[in-house]
Order: structure tokens, then sequence, then C-alpha cells
């Protein structure tokens, strides 16, 4: 059995089981995440000591006490740990402590439309308004354009983050961030163009809960974290709380009126509400999970092998690499697929290559830097990981990422809120 094959039998009953069967749509039992198998041992020392680097410079300049971070090379090996502490003068960080998934939430949703489109629940294809009530005038904006990122809709996180800042606790209804999402001016005629948007996933966890009569939470439990094992992943109610009882404390620095940030003393965003993030945003996890994730999401575990939801991708902007797009709720990044952003206290990426099977996730403490720091972080990483030497018996894939490790340290020292002395 390869490495992160792991079988999670999914035990479902009552009601729940018989609104999915009426729909011609039984969730999988379990799924299988076929990449090579894992060399059960500790990455070799010297390339522990450039990741743990890499990782503790990125904390330095986001203001993260904290981080958390899984490296998988099936060929070398493994480093999963918790660096630094739960705040200044704290408690050391441990691998095991659950965090938000921040826009990792959105392949979740995104999951769980194409496995309802292959079992013709509905269609891609598909007016969203036919599936959310409430959007007169939308028609020209299908199913699949949510999670390809092309509906050209605006965001509403943006316009609400500083009641969020001033009231982390408060639970949200859906509706009403939609509301302010589709009165976002829009960004692009559907279909032209990728852009980034939170109403994408928010109206893609509207329409599955409408299409299968269950709460997005059911779905992403029964559809995603139960048949790939994962215990510790879930979409959380609107009740404000800790992202689990053994929590990494998440911090949000903000910048006074000089423009200077609080990385001394920052918020302690720790306990909130998940509605805010809702299909978006609003999962929790640990860093296992989030790793065996990625190289589901990256394998298409939860999918047929004729599904293409990564065979279009389009380009991030009209700047970005060429190497980096977007295609069905993630990014693609060179050989990598994954996804990445931030949720109030918790800056996240989460990136595998579905050939060789290296994956590499991390959560920084502090979400006051841009999001794309978690994408960055792991890219760093991946690019260390690529690099490592083989075990006995196994050889280093062939195949290498289109940066550097240096490029990426670069570009994290760009978006510095809180750079190192001098």
């Amino acid at each position: 059995m390869r490495g992160w094959r792991r079988a999670a039998t999914l035990a479902v009953a009552g009601a729940g089981v018989l609104a999915l069967v009426l729909s011609g749509c039984t969730p999988q039992a379990s799924a299988d995440v076929d990449v090579p198998e894992q060399v059960q041992t500790s990455l070799p020392e010297e390339t522990v000591a450039q990741l743990q680097d890499a990782v503790t410079s990125a904390m330095a300049v986001t203001g993260s006490t904290g981080a958390i971070v899984g490296v998988w090379a099936p060929w070398s090996g493994t480093w999963v740990t918790g660096l630094g502490t739960q705040g200044p003068g704290g408690a050391e960080v441990t691998a095991d402590m659950g965090f938000r998934a921040a826009d990792v939430t959105r392949a979740m949703t995104c999951d769980i439309v194409y496995e309802l489109a292959e079992a013709g629940t509905f269609s891609l294809d598909d007016a969203v308004s036919t599936w959310v009530s409430g959007l007169p005038g939308f028609d020209d904006i299908t199913l699949g354009q949510l999670c390809a990122g092309t509906s050209g809709l605006g965001s509403y996180q943006p316009i609400l983050a500083n009641q969020v800042l001033s009231n982390p606790g408060r639970g949200w209804n859906e509706r009403e961030l939609m509301a302010y999402g589709v009165a976002s001016p829009r960004r692009n005629d559907p279909g032209a163009a990728f852009a980034d948007s939170d109403t994408n996933y928010l109206l893609a966890g509207l329409a599955v809960e409408r299409a299968t009569g269950q709460e997005l939470s059911t779905l992403i439990a029964e559809r995603v974290a139960q048949p790939l094992g994962l215990d510790a992943t879930s979409l959380p109610g609107p009740t404000a709380a800790a992202p689990s009882s053994n929590a990494l404390n998440g911090y949000w620095s903000q910048p006074n009126a000089d423009g200077a940030w609080n990385c001394s003393d920052p918020g302690n965003y720790t306990v909130s509400s998940a509605s805010f993030g809702a299909g978006d945003s609003g999962a929790v996890t640990d860093i296992t999970d989030l790793g065996r994730y990625a190289q589901a999401l990256a394998s298409g575990a939860l999918l047929s092998e004729e599904n293409d939801r990564f065979a279009a991708p389009l380009p991030v902007s009209a700047d970005s690499p060429t190497w980096f797009t977007a295609a069905g709720g993630a990014y693609q990044a060179g050989s990598l697929i994954g996804q990445y952003g931030s949720a109030p206290g918790y800056i996240v990426g989460a990136f595998a290559d579905p050939e060789t099977g290296m994956s590499v996730a991390v959560v920084l403490n502090n979400s006051g830097a841009n999001g794309i720091a978690g994408a960055w972080l792991a890219w760093e990483l991946a690019a260390i990981a690529s690099k490592a030497p083989a075990a006995d018996g196994r050889s280093v894939p062939e195949a290498g990422l289109p940066w550097t490790a240096q490029q990426m340290r670069d570009n994290l020292g760009t978006i510095a809120i809180c750079p190192p002395a001098q």
C-alpha cells in the first residue's frame, strides 16, 4: 500500500443517506491518493536545515511567532514540525495543532461541485441563478465559471474586513455576504478571464447545498474529509471558536496611522467565526491533513480519471509568470497544484506534485501580510525539497521547478511587514 493511501470507511445514516440516494449521488466510501510510495524516514539534516531557515525567515517578515510545516518527498523522506511559540513568550508550537485552512477551503468546495457534476446532479454549464436564488440578472454566470474563477464577480471580504477586525466572533449570514459580493463591481465579463474572488466559492457552496439539501459542512465531511481520512478537517458552524481544542494561536497585525505595523503585540484572532469564510475560507485542519489533502487535490483522488478539472488553466494575471495559472478552484505552479491564502490569524499554503508525490504544507500565525506569502513560502520549500538526495534504492525525480528557492525568498522580502532588524 502506498504511503499516503488511506482508506477511511464512511458511515452515514438516516435522512442524510436517503437524501443522497434520492439525488443519485451517494458519496464514495473511501478514496486512494495515487502517488509514489513515501520513504519512511526523515529528510536529510542538510535539507531540513535549509527548510527550517526558509520558514523562520518567512516568520520574521510576516510577524509570525509560530509556524507549522510539513514536507513530504517520497524518494527522500519527510519533515513535519512546529516552529516558534504561541505568542511572545508563549508555549512552543507543536506539529499537531489545528488552524484555519483559509483558501484551501475553495478547493474543497469545488471538489463537491465537480463530484455532483460527474454524478449528473447538475451541469457545470447551469446558470448559478438556477441553484442560488436571489440572483436576478446573473443568468450569464455558470457553476463552472465559479470554480474556474471566470465569473467576473467582485469580492465581499475586503469590504467587510474592518468589521471582522473589530468583531471576529460575529456569525455571518451567507446571504448577507452574497449581497456584498454580487453588489461589488464586476471585474470582467463572465468567461473572459480569471479574476480572484471569494464570492465565487461562497456561491458555489450555496449551490451545492441547494442541489443536495445538505449543509456544506456535511458535504465536506462526507465527500472530502471522510473518504480521504482527514480526521482534523471540517467546516465549523457560525459559533465563534478556536480551530481546534489544541489550536495554533492566530494573530493579525495592523498598521498604525503612520503606516508602522504592530508586530510586537498583534491582535489575537484565534477565536473567531468560520461563517465569514464559509465555502471560501472557513474550514479548519492540521498539517498532516493539509499535506494529504494537497496530494489528493493534485492527483484527482476524489474524481474519476476522465475528469478534466485542471485541463484548461488560465493565466492568473497579465503580469504573472507563464507557469502560474488557475483552474478548478486551485492554482498550478509549474508541476505543483494547490491553494494558498489567508483567514483571520493565519496564512496558509499547500501544494503537491501529482507525478513525484512531493507535497508541502505550511501555516504562519499572523495574517497581516499579503496572503501570497503562503504560496511563496510553499514554493521555496518545494524548491529545496525537490533537490533532496534519494534514499537507498530510490532516485531523485528528473523534473524540476521553474523557480529557485532564493527567488521565492526574495519575493517574500518585498511584502515584509516586520522586516528583520538590520
